[in-house]
């Protein structure tokens, strides 16, 4: 008896509010009507092994139905949802992937049923870096009898890294457009510089300063005039 009193009567009408709104919120779960929602997600890569790089142009997304209690299901935003694939082992050359609702980390209360696609292919590279040359962009007029005679680029070189066989694919970074139009002398422009392979990131971003110089031009000749007879 002294158990009892100690365990069960103690604190027995808290025991039994708690208990019925126990009842009470299952019963309120229970009628809920089951709701399923569809979202489109990015696909996480993790574990991508330090020496390679994923080559595809595109990167497939995942469209995935989920279902759950109304009241959750509304409300849930594709950043609630975390499709994950895991690419430790991976070796260059092309890989199939399954992605299974099992795959897919969604919050408590829901669940995914389906995901499409069920499969996706990836490429991978090896990882290269490599400098190239800037190669400045000049446009626009210059005043008459003059001709440029030296580009510059500070820096003249840029860090690239991507997969191999596009970085070794790539010739030159170019920069944005420089109207030196009216340029006597010399002038010096900012700009910044462009890799023309979206795959291909420059390690360390910044501007390029671009100084144009321009001289007369010493092998234009005049026409003679006439002479009045």
């Amino acid at each position: 008896m002294d158990w009892m009193r100690k365990y069960i009567f103690a604190n027995l009408p808290l025991k039994i509010v708690a208990l019925l709104m126990a009842v009470w919120l299952w019963a309120v779960v229970a009628r809920e009507p089951i709701a399923e929602v569809g979202l489109t997600v990015h696909i996480e890569f993790h574990n991508v092994p330090d020496n390679l790089e994923i080559a595809s142009e595109e990167l497939p997304e995942a469209h995935v139905r989920l279902r759950g209690p109304a009241r959750l299901v509304s409300g849930i935003q594709p950043d609630d949802v975390h499709a994950a694939i895991d690419l430790s082992g991976a070796v260059p050359g092309e890989r199939t992937y399954d992605l299974l609702p099992s795959a897919v980390r969604v919050p408590a209360g829901v669940t995914a049923v389906n995901v499409v696609p069920t499969q996706f292919r990836l490429i991978f590279d090896n990882r290269a870096t490599r400098q190239l040359e800037v190669h400045p962009r000049v446009t626009g007029s210059f005043a008459s009898g003059y001709r440029i005679t030296r580009i510059t680029a500070d820096p003249a070189y840029i860090t690239v890294v991507g997969p191999a066989q596009r970085v070794n694919a790539l010739r030159a970074a170019l920069t944005d457009p420089i109207d030196a139009t009216g340029v006597v002398g010399q002038a010096t422009f900012t700009t910044n510089p462009y890799v023309p392979d979206p795959l291909v990131r420059i390690v360390h971003p910044g501007t390029i300063h671009v100084t144009i110089q321009t001289e007369k031009d010493s092998s234009a000749v005049l026409a003679p005039r006439h002479q009045r007879p």
